[in-house]
């Protein structure tokens, strides 16, 4: 008996919603992060915009898709637009002060979004899976690694020393594993997710840390 075959236009449409979810997210951790850093209007539209689409334009690139996710679907960019400019009058008006914790919840809900839609979309364009999983921690990670960058920061991604890139890269390859199992793709693809950011969260409250490199001629303070 032959296995059912997804609907690509029932995939399309899941890979769009997560996107979009992750999209926001990501754009929460950069609106969130400008605000601290107190940039103006454009540097807060900018840096929100590199984190929302950065590692999804690179994942785009490198895979050689058209038209980008941003592109194809331009209404969120006026999203983001409006996201920014009400984000910035709630936190005037109400005297918010972000912090780098406060980033930490967004990021982590987007890491996992990310890495599990990267990693779908590079499965169903053919692409082996190890290939597919390190798209899809591209697409999680190269956000915020733009955005760290831009506001002046090393990238938490490589120096917050918390399990992150090591989280999307786990949760590409559970999504491999409930697809080989014969998981249907929506199933799959929110249980990698689920476990991208339940691996990021755990970490960002267990406060566990991987072990950090150590040459041996670290300066003394």
């Amino acid at each position: 008996m032959a296995e059912p075959t997804p609907d690509p236009r029932l995939l399309a449409a899941l890979l769009t919603v997560v996107e979009a979810m992750a999209t926001v997210a990501f754009a929460l951790s950069g609106l969130l992060e400008a605000a601290r850093k107190r940039l103006d209007a454009v540097g807060v539209c900018v840096v929100a915009g590199l984190a929302a689409f950065g590692g999804g334009t690179l994942r785009d690139v490198l895979l050689d898709r058209r038209p980008f996710f941003w592109v194809e679907h331009a209404a969120w960019l006026w999203g983001l637009l409006g996201l920014c400019i009400a984000a910035m009058a709630v936190l005037r008006a109400r005297h918010f002060a972000p912090t780098e914790r406060a980033m930490q919840w967004p990021d982590a809900l987007g890491l996992g979004l990310f890495s599990a839609g990267g990693t779908q979309l590079a499965l169903a364009q053919g692409m082996p899976a190890i290939v597919a999983v390190l798209m899809g921690v591209v697409t999680a990670t190269f956000g915020g690694v733009l955005r760290d960058i831009v506001c002046n920061e090393i990238p938490s991604a490589f120096s917050d020393h918390r399990p992150y890139a090591v989280c999307a890269f786990a949760g590409g390859w559970v999504l491999v594993a409930a697809l080989a199992l014969g998981a249907p793709d929506s199933a799959a693809v929110l249980l990698a997710a689920g476990t991208a950011s339940g691996l990021r969260a755990l970490a960002l409250l267990t406060d566990f840390r991987l072990p950090q490199w150590s040459s041996g001629h670290e300066p003394r303070d």
